[in-house]
Formats: structure tokens, C-alpha cells, sequence
């Protein structure tokens, strides 16, 4: 587990703010190491720390736009671990409370990052209507940075192609590759560092795999999962092993699985784990598969960790 970063307090800063933006780092850097179920008791013992995390935004509007800002880039945080981790409902909430703080202080860009992440919490629990609405909230009067906009054609591609579309969801990831080799521009927003070449190349491998184009999805998928990378892309070799079982493409799936089973118990991504528990019992039940195919399946079934351990712990962290 990552040690806490002790962030230096300038002068300007008060406690809260100060507070904020270590916890911010801290759970960052949890989250970066050794995914988001790590991250959970930082969460609850923020939560306890920072009694405004609880509070209704609307009784903070004359805090001050800095400390405003803290708070609403520190729920968007604990929303974003609250997802992965598995807890929806919360994250939705925490969501929400990150974006009427953001909106409270004028704070457009950490408003934006929400709705983004909000989008993708949409379209995880099966509203991909949904999901594409509030990606389109992103969009102003002025045109977006490149990797923002990049950002906003991925969300705008994963729903239209959950709900049918075949094919705009490439030509909006055809849009998305463009824009991003536009390159960092001096209007990018501080969070735009972890959109880098191997979160495109998943998640155009990942759109494939929802039109069924196999092939061309297992190509970028393997790109984006032999990647290194923080721990959250764990979420890309379970779109992978998804997508080799449904291509019918036994040998690459048990070799695969191999490799993934004596570490599957430390993968702290709940959407990662559940995804490969859905992959491993489908292989289970398909007439076809190898049996030592089907052996590995269920040993990484007994190596995944239990998702039903987890607690969100206090009402306040999972509001």
C-alpha cells in the first residue's frame, strides 16, 4: 500500500483546503497502486475527517470559491473510487455533491470531469441513454481542449454502440484517436495527464468488442493490457479475456487466465473482478470449451477475490 504524500501547506491555504489536497493525492495514489477497494478505508476515514463531504452543498455556498473548489475535486475523487470499488449509488451521489460544488464556485473544469465520470457510471449499470446525455453536457460555447474532447467522443461511442449503433461509435473513436494527436495544449484542464495513448487504444479495442468486431478488438485490447499502467487498467485484460471467450478463441483464453489467476486475488477493481467472474462462468457453461479451458475458469472463480465483503462502511461514505 502507498505510503501517504505529505503535500506542503502554503500560506493561502486553510486547514480544509490543505486537508483536501493531501487526502486528494493520497487516494490518487491508493487508487493508482493498488485499485480502488485499497482505497476505501481512506475514503471512510476522509469522510470522518471532513465533516463538509457530508453536508449539503447548498450549506456551503459562502465558503469561499478555493475551499468550494477543494471539496467538490475531493468528492469527484471518492466518487470516481466509489465506482470502481462498486458502490453506485454512492458514487452517484458523491457525484452529484462534486458537481453542485463545482457549479456553487464556478469550477467548469472539475464540473466537466464529473459528468464524464458520471457517463461512464451510466453506462456500467445500464443506461446508456442516459450516459449519453450527460457526456453531451461537457460541451460549451467554446471548442475543448484536444484530450477533453477525446474523452468526451469515448463516452459519446461506448453508449451509441450499447444501443445499437455499428457505425458511428468507430467514427466517433476515429474522432477521438484525431483529437488526441492534437496533442497537451496550454487549456488543458490538471486532470487531462491520465488520458494517454494505452486509455485509447483499451477503449477503441473495448468499443470493437461491443460491435463483436473480435479480431480488430483483441489486437488493441492485448496493446492496452501488456501496457504498463496504473492498476485500474486491470479493467482492460478483463475486456480482454471477455472478448478472446466470446471469439471462441480457446487457447489465448486459458493462457491468458493463466496468467491472471495467481494475481487476481490483489486486483482491487470490483467492475474488473466482476467482469472477469461473468467471463469465467460463461466459460464454464459453454458447450464447446476446452476442459482444461473450463478448469481454468474455475480456478480463477476461486482466485477472485469475494465482492460481497465489502461494506460502504458509514452512511456518510456512500451517501
Amino acid at each position: 500500500m502507498a505510503q501517504e504524500v505529505h503535500v506542503p501547506e502554503p500560506e493561502f491555504m486553510t486547514p480544509v483546503i490543505a486537508l483536501a489536497a493531501r487526502t486528494i493525492e493520497h487516494l490518487v495514489a491508493l487508487d493508482a497502486t493498488s485499485g480502488a477497494t485499497s482505497a476505501m478505508p481512506a475514503v471512510r476515514e476522509a469522510v470522518r475527517r471532513i465533516p463538509e463531504l457530508s453536508a449539503d452543498p447548498g450549506a456551503l455556498r459562502d465558503q469561499g470559491s478555493d475551499r468550494l473548489a477543494a471539496l467538490a475535486e475531493l468528492c469527484e475523487v471518492i466518487g470516481w473510487i466509489l465506482f470502481d470499488a462498486g458502490f453506485h449509488r454512492g458514487a452517484h451521489r458523491m457525484n452529484a455533491r462534486a458537481l453542485a460544488l463545482a457549479e456553487l464556485c464556478g469550477d467548469r473544469w472539475t464540473a466537466r470531469f464529473v459528468l464524464l465520470n458520471d457517463s461512464m457510471l451510466k453506462a456500467h449499470t445500464g443506461a446508456p441513454r442516459t450516459a449519453l446525455e450527460t457526456a453531451s453536457r461537457v460541451s460549451g460555447t467554446r471548442a475543448l481542449p484536444a484530450r477533453v474532447s477525446s474523452l468526451v467522443l469515448i463516452r459519446q461511442a461506448h453508449a451509441i454502440a450499447m444501443l445499437g449503433g455499428h457505425r458511428e461509435p468507430m467514427d466517433l473513436m476515429s474522432r477521438a484517436q484525431s483529437r488526441f494527436l492534437d496533442g497537451v495544449s496550454r487549456h488543458d484542464p490538471p486532470w487531462a495527464w491520465w488520458i494517454d495513448q494505452t486509455e485509447l487504444l483499451g477503449h477503441q479495442g473495448w468499443v470493437l468488442a461491443r460491435l463483436r468486431r473480435w479480431d480488430q478488438a483483441i489486437a488493441l485490447l492485448h496493446e492496452a493490457a501488456t501496457a504498463p499502467g496504473p492498476s485500474y487498467r486491470n479493467l482492460f485484460t478483463a475486456q480482454l479475456l471477455t472478448a478472446l471467450a466470446r471469439a471462441g478463441a480457446w487457447r489465448e483464453a486459458e493462457d491468458l487466465i493463466a496468467e491472471l489467476a495467481p494475481r487476481a486475488a490483489r486486483i482491487g477493481s470490483v467492475r474488473t473482478t466482476q467482469e472477469l467472474g461473468t467471463t469465467a462462468s460463461r466459460l464454464l457453461g459453454t458447450t464447446g470449451a476446452p476442459a482444461p479451458l473450463k478448469e481454468a475458469a474455475a480456478f480463477l472463480l476461486e482466485s477472485l477475490p469475494a465482492v460481497g465483503v465489502l461494506s460502504p462502511g458509514p452512511r456518510s461514505v456512500a451517501p
